[in-house]
């Protein structure tokens, strides 16, 4: 569904991803392991546009996407999280999710001004998929809670929200699990799993070695910007190379 070939990054001398190429297959749960440094949040950024690459490809299904805008790559259907939770803390629950939900509009400012039946109309439609999208992250109830009312976990699942409320093909969640004790991670987990049961692809960033060997149909682990495994679980594991780099020289780690 998504392909990136011969991805790379270069800040200067550094180089942050080094010929990167790997797949996210539709419907599955894919996650990006590696050491602090190891570039997975860069891939992040090189996949949504907030960087543009060295060199290398992105692409969605066939249609090339490498350098697009964020708002771009978002129109085609992709959209993440962030490592650290961003929200509109002054705002309610549910304007956070009407705001996510807002770059489907094609509204000009006069509509937007006078208030005119499109504009009417749209609000509703905005309204509606925000409240579809709190039920299904268990928030309904705190639509019109103020954001610093939510716990971290709510947080972190009103976040989700935000990238799931326009329908993505595929979502990209950066440790939507940081901070988190282990009833708020397992919670956080079957939310995951849910989102690509009810038909969105995941690809995930996490440090929780246990959750994602428990989550996740294949593993994807980088070290120093370079790929050095591709594969199931019970495959990445037990690789040499991995156990080195990234789990202590530990198998069970």
């Amino acid at each position: 569904m998504l392909r990136v070939e011969s991805l790379t990054k270069r800040f200067y001398g550094l180089v942050a991803v080094h010929e990167l190429s790997f797949d996210i297959k539709k419907g599955e749960i894919l996650a990006i392991i590696g050491p602090n440094g190891a570039g997975k949040s860069t891939v992040f950024n090189l996949i949504t546009g907030t960087l543009k690459p060295t060199s290398g490809r992105i692409y969605i299904e066939d249609q090339e996407i490498t350098g697009l805008r964020p708002y771009k790559v978002a129109s085609k259907g992709i959209s993440r999280t962030f490592q650290t939770t961003s929200l509109f803390d002054q705002l309610r629950v549910i304007d956070n999710l009407m705001i996510g939900y807002k770059w489907r509009t094609g509204l000009g400012f006069w509509n937007t001004l006078l208030h005119t039946p499109a504009w009417k109309a749209y609000q509703t439609e905005a309204y509606k998929r925000s409240m579809e999208t709190l039920d299904f992250l268990g928030l309904a109830d705190k639509s019109d809670y103020f954001v610093p009312a939510l716990s971290q976990e709510e947080q972190k699942r009103l976040a989700i929200g935000i990238a799931l409320v326009c329908k993505p093909r595929i979502l990209l969640l950066d440790e939507p699990t940081g901070g988190l004790i282990q009833e708020e991670t397992e919670r956080v987990t079957d939310l995951i799993r849910r989102v690509r049961d009810n038909g969105t692809t995941v690809c995930l960033i996490e440090h929780k070695m246990q959750m994602i060997m428990g989550l996740v149909d294949r593993i994807v682990v980088l070290n120093y910007g370079k790929k050095i495994a591709d594969g199931s679980p019970d495959e990445v594991k037990s690789d040499q190379a991995v156990i080195q780099a990234y789990l202590g020289g530990e198998v069970n780690a």
